[in-house]
């Protein structure tokens, strides 16, 4: 069993990473923005969807990984359950969901934008830094995996 600190870590990591990006900026960019709310069964079912995407993926990565999303806590165990069984970033996907989210909710081309930075960004993470990491961290268990997922979704 994990002690507290682990899920502190957790809970902060979430706070810090994903509860800002996809949260704190969007809500500030929407409002300071003056647009009112539109499209709102869309943007619903994006914001929605994309929400409990993360949070299963924060899950896993406490449950079967052994920590957390945050780089200076990362998993202990390559995690290969849940949505990472179809994709080997559904944490990202997720979180552009609810990015695609905002953009409908407020018809915002300004969070659309921001969205699209957001993932260029998430890929250059991903090609850079996460996957080398991976490859050091967990070897022929990461390329056996990487072998039969894709990287997003397709």
């Amino acid at each position: 069993m994990r002690d507290n600190s682990t899920l502190v870590r957790a809970v902060v990591a979430f706070l810090a990473l994903p509860g800002v990006v996809a949260f704190a900026v969007p809500i500030v960019v929407g409002l300071s923005g003056g647009h009112r709310a539109r499209h709102l069964p869309i943007a619903i079912t994006l914001l929605a969807g994309g929400t409990l995407l993360l949070l299963w993926c924060v899950r896993e990565f406490y449950v079967a990984g052994h920590g957390t999303l945050a780089p200076w806590a990362p998993p202990q165990r390559l995690v290969t359950t849940g949505p990472y069984r179809i994709s080997r970033n559904p944490m990202y996907v997720g979180v552009t969901t609810i990015l695609l989210g905002w953009s409908a909710f407020w018809a915002s081309w300004v969070l659309l934008a921001y969205a699209v930075t957001v993932l260029c960004a998430f890929y250059l993470r991903v090609i850079l830094s996460e996957e080398p990491w991976a490859v050091r961290h967990f070897g022929t268990d990461w390329q056996e995996y990487t072998s039969r997922v894709p990287r997003w979704i397709v």
